[in-house]
């Protein structure tokens, strides 16, 4: 069954209330281009360097403002919507960088918390340590919808395919993975990463994904896309600012992928020996 899918591209800042007003009118928007599935970037409610301060408007998931505004939303408009994630306060002190799927009857299906920690140095001077503050999920998860088997991932994950293998061989028709890609990361491998992911699995990728200049000074790459299983780009956006993207998904190309080649059927179990390489005054045996 066929369905039309939307990623919103955002330029969340430091205020969740505000940024939860713009999440209701671009999501407002989408679904009123017909989409009955939503995504949203990852950290849709806040993006703010400054960690003390983003603790002092944290919330768990009873009471942020994103959560709430989701569930509203997913009910008020009768569609699935995807939180791709938000920053969310724990009782360890600690934080969960947690996505949310929402039913058109506004109940949470679904939870995802990023396994993957962004702890890089890059050539520019940017240094992330994301694993000071959040703490890393570890269970992913293939989610049975009326209209397709989904699965779920988060910016950084991206970069691991083993995660995105194993949630294919359980099923999963469509990936999800919602970011905040730095600019320099996504300008080297965003595009790239996405598309072979969507090709090695024969699967659909739908990315929302934060856009541009950021109050807390950081600056993001944009280019939300929706990818098909052939690897051809069906809807993508610009570099900066607020946007909706909306594509048709049908699930039956996913068969028709992995019908012309089947690898994930062909795939086999093997063993990696490490052994020495030329040695002085020979070949080692």
């Amino acid at each position: 069954m066929s369905f039309k899918a939307a990623a919103v591209q955002m330029c969340s800042g430091v205020d969740p209330d505000r940024n939860a007003a713009a999440m209701a009118r671009l999501v407002r928007e989408a679904a009123a281009q017909g989409a009955t599935y939503v995504q949203t970037p990852e950290m849709t409610g806040m993006l703010q360097r400054d960690r003390a301060a983003a603790r002092a408007v944290l919330a768990d998931e009873t009471r942020d403002i994103i959560v709430k505004t989701g569930s509203a939303l997913a009910a008020e408009l009768g569609i699935y919507m995807h939180v791709g994630s938000t920053a969310i306060a724990l009782a360890d002190g600690k934080i969960a960088n947690r996505g949310f799927l929402f039913g058109p009857d506004g109940r949470i299906l679904n939870r995802y918390d990023k396994i993957h920690m962004f702890d890089v140095d890059l050539d520019n001077g940017e240094s992330w340590r994301e694993s000071a503050a959040y703490t890393a999920g570890s269970e992913a998860r293939v989610l049975s919808l009326p209209f397709a088997e989904m699965g779920f991932a988060i910016c950084y994950d991206v970069r691991f395919p083993a995660l995105f293998r194993a949630q294919a061989i359980a099923g999963a028709e469509v990936m999800t993975v919602p970011a905040a890609f730095t600019r320099q990361t996504g300008e080297a491998h965003w595009e790239i990463l996405l598309r072979a992911r969507a090709i090695e699995n024969g699967v659909f990728v739908i990315a929302a994904a934060q856009a541009g200049r950021h109050e807390d000074g950081r600056e993001t790459f944009g280019h939300s896309m929706i990818i098909d299983p052939w690897g051809t780009v069906l809807a993508s956006a610009g570099a900066s600012g607020e946007a909706v993207i909306v594509a048709e998904i049908d699930p039956g190309a996913v068969k028709a992928a992995h019908d012309k080649i089947p690898n994930l059927r062909n795939g086999r179990e093997f063993s990696v020996e490490k052994i020495a390489g030329a040695v002085a005054g020979g070949v080692a045996a």
